[in-house]
């Protein structure tokens, strides 16, 4: 009973993760970063710390509960013996590697770029086109460690 809700969990936060991230991608993220200069794309610093995701949501969503997931869920499909177990240890290593990726990357960079006016342009510009391509990809993270999670949770306990 209570691995089934440790998954029926996981399951729930990596879904509201995966749908908040793609509604980030395609509403909020082109308000902070616009248009191309020859430097590349323009950084909006004060439409970024106004909006400030990351407290307001993020922490709430992802930052805390979904890791402390992620990580409970590795250890408990780890030792599990139920059917589940390979696609639960799956679902758990994908969403552990995009996890480490935000705390290395994503939220660190996002807070550099919250003071991009203290940075020359061309090394904003550069920043925030990379910090674009590597949040799709942290997005399919996210997807295909929903994905396996549900499909742990479609076999029998």
């Amino acid at each position: 009973m209570l691995l089934e809700l440790l998954l029926w969990l996981f399951v729930i936060f990596s879904g509201i993760a995966v749908g908040a991230g793609f509604y980030e991608m395609r509403i909020t993220v082109p308000q902070w970063f616009s248009g191309s200069s020859g430097a590349g794309l323009r950084v909006n610093s004060e439409v970024m710390r106004s909006a400030d995701t990351g407290r307001r949501f993020w922490a709430y969503v992802t930052t805390g509960p979904l890791t402390l997931l992620t990580l409970s869920s590795l250890a408990v499909a780890w030792t599990s013996q139920s059917p589940r177990r390979e696609w639960w240890i799956v679902a758990a290593v994908v969403t552990l590697v995009e996890r480490f990726g935000t705390f290395s990357y994503f939220i660190p960079r996002a807070l550099r770029l919250m003071r991009a006016e203290a940075m020359p342009s061309a090394i904003v510009g550069a920043m925030a086109s990379q910090w674009i391509m590597l949040n799709r990809i942290r997005a399919v993270l996210s997807f295909i460690g929903w994905l396996a999670a549900l499909k742990a949770l479609s076999l029998p306990a």
